[in-house]
């Protein structure tokens, strides 16, 4: 995943961070001439210490701030589906960032070259009927595994989403740290910002839209990769 800009710097904070409202972010993003641009990314860039908490699915709760990401590369800019029936994971932080694209990328269009994204980080991770695929424009690259008796196990497991739903349920969970200060998994944001943690993990029907993923380790059982007509 592509390593997030330092909004540390006083050059790089927006104003007023806590106060920012979809409005204000879509108002942020129409400054005249030269600055629109500039105004896209900076109202990106406050959208990620202003948006609120969002309940999913079954009381799953995504949480979006300024953060650092688990990757380190330029991504692609295309989405990609993600679904399993069964995710379990110990050792589980949740934060957000801005993922960046390569410059010049045809996929940037009118975002800068940057996705707002939510950062899951599992530290050890095991997923059943794991299905991922990406449209490649009338055409999907399907992978799929984990489909017998062995499951898909990984560690230091990272995910950058622009949607996760399912039903989800979490053992000793705390709300409201400051991510850099998390403990359960291998990922940190920068101090002051919003994060949640918990000891382990249970996710039913998972379904994400990823921009990347990364792992230290990722075993995928009774591989299959092939193209195919419809996605996960």
């Amino acid at each position: 995943m592509a390593s997030s800009p330092d909004f540390s710097s006083a050059d790089n904070t927006p104003e007023n961070p806590g106060s920012g409202s979809e409005s204000e972010v879509s108002a942020a993003s129409g400054v005249p001439g030269g600055g629109e641009r500039r105004g896209r990314v900076r109202a990106r860039r406050a959208a990620v210490m202003a948006v609120p908490a969002t309940l999913v699915v079954a009381g799953l709760a995504i949480f979006t701030a300024q953060g650092a990401l688990g990757v380190q590369f330029a991504i692609s800019g295309m989405p990609f589906t993600v679904t399993a029936t069964e995710l379990n994971g110990t050792g589980f932080e949740q934060f957000g960032g801005l993922d960046n694209m390569a410059p010049g990328s045809p996929n940037a269009g009118d975002t800068g070259g940057q996705e707002l994204v939510v950062t899951s980080a599992i530290k050890n991770a095991t997923l059943t009927k794991l299905c991922q695929s990406v449209d490649l424009g009338g055409i999907n690259l399907l992978i799929t595994a984990g489909g017998g008796a062995e499951k898909v196990s990984a560690t230091d497991l990272t995910t950058d989403s622009t949607e996760l739903t399912g039903d989800a349920s979490f053992n000793n969970i705390e709300i409201g740290n400051d991510a850099s200060t998390l403990t359960k998994a291998n990922a940190k944001g920068p101090i002051g910002v919003f994060s949640q943690q918990a000891d382990t993990v249970h996710i039913g029907n998972l379904r994400q839209t990823n921009y990347a993923t990364t792992a230290g380790v990722f075993k995928l059982p009774g591989l299959k990769l092939r193209f195919s007509d419809s996605g996960c």
